[in-house]
């Protein structure tokens, strides 16, 4: 092959598999060696090839590991293993003189080599290989090529944990959602969907990178839609306040698909928070509830009094006193027409005022209040 055939060859499995350059270079000096070995060394040699792409030049080496006595196994040390049938030492090797060498040997050498670091040997470069070694050397490619895309894609997606991505559906196969999020797929278990939401192939969803799982058959990418975090990161990339750190979200509250509530707070004076989330005329939360199908979101304003923060968890709600009780109890007393709005539907309002506040909430309209202050 042309040098430069060779380099554009390389370059485009690199950019293919976003594998660096660098590392398909390593991969065919691996195959390389592999195929040396095959035609031309010994069972157990160690073999390296190094490999110049700008001159197209192969050289090889086989590559000792320099021991001492106390390295390696006596032949009575060896017998006892086989005796007493015992597991190896790690530190300690079986001498084989296609791996091995004696340090009083190497240092004829290399008088500066120490016991434990490796002597190369220099061999003939053959450029005759058969057909079983290109065979072997084509084998080694594609498995390190496979094993290096592998890994790039963990690493690539482990620094995405905990982020939001895009991802298309490519299928549903029993009830799990499987996303194409770029180089891999990604999936979405039946535990991570929103209740109530349908998914069809082509469609575009934003997910939330909930853990990476390194398998033999490569890395399994867990997506969510339904993780209370979702919400957060949508407004990050909503709202320039809360991703530069100006206001935060302290707390959220969520049952996907149907309603979250968030607790903002200001670290910069003169921001309101709960306006820098909403937008003007409601722009910034809209284009949140639009991408989780229309689920409601109430942004209520945090606060370090729990009575304050206890009555805002229950926004929409007015409220007309908050009690704070033994073992982290809240009584809050609200308008009889109030009621029903701070319990919220099947008490979901109350419920996820509790989980966004911490606090163990008890709603109460004021004749009710009075009547267990009597009884």
């Amino acid at each position: 092959m042309e040098k430069k055939d060779f380099l554009s060859a390389v370059t485009q499995i690199a950019e293919e598999k976003g594998i660096p350059p660098a590392k398909v270079l390593e991969t065919i000096e691996q195959a390389l060696a592999a195929a040396y070995k095959k035609d031309y060394g010994k069972k157990g040699q160690v073999i390296r090839a190094k490999l110049d792409p700008e001159s197209g030049e192969v050289k090889f080496w086989q590559v000792k590991l320099v021991v001492d006595k106390k390295m390696i196994y006596s032949e009575k040390e060896l017998e006892k293993l086989k005796e007493k049938k015992e597991t190896e030492d790690e530190e300690k090797v079986r001498f084989n003189p296609e791996k091995h060498v004696m340090i009083e040997e190497a240092k004829k050498i290399n008088p500066e080599i120490k016991p434990g670091e490796e002597l190369i040997f220099p061999l003939k470069t053959q450029k005759d290989y058969g057909r079983i070694a290109a065979q072997t050397a084509k084998q080694v490619i594609m498995q390190k090529i496979r094993e290096a895309e592998k890994e790039s894609i963990l690493e690539e997606y482990k620094s995405k944990e905990g982020q939001i991505i895009s991802g298309i559906v490519q299928r549903i196969e029993s009830k799990n959602v499987f996303l194409d999020i770029g180089k891999t797929l990604g999936i979405l278990t039946k535990e991570e969907q929103v209740p109530g939401e349908f998914y069809r192939p082509g469609q575009r969803l934003k997910v939330y990178v909930l853990k990476i799982e390194e398998t033999p058959r490569g890395p399994l990418i867990f997506l969510s839609r339904a993780y209370p975090k979702l919400v957060s990161k949508l407004f990050e990339l909503e709202v320039p306040e809360i991703s530069a750190g100006q206001v935060q979200i302290k707390s959220i509250a969520r049952e996907a698909g149907s309603r979250t509530k968030i607790a903002v707070a200001s670290n910069v004076e003169g921001i309101d928070p709960i306006g820098a989330s909403v937008g003007q005329r409601g722009t910034r939360v809209q284009v949140v509830i639009n991408e989780l199908g229309g689920e409601k979101i109430d942004i209520i304003e945090y606060s370090d009094n729990p009575e304050k923060y206890i009555a805002n968890s229950l926004s929409p709600a007015k409220v007309l006193e908050v009690k704070i009780m033994p073992k982290n109890k809240a009584l809050v007393i609200v308008p009889e027409d109030q009621l029903s709005l701070a319990i919220g539907k099947d008490g979901q309002n109350v419920r996820l005022a509790a989980k966004l506040t911490g606090w163990k909430i008890d709603v109460r309209a004021p004749e009710k209040a009075e009547e267990e202050k009597t009884s």
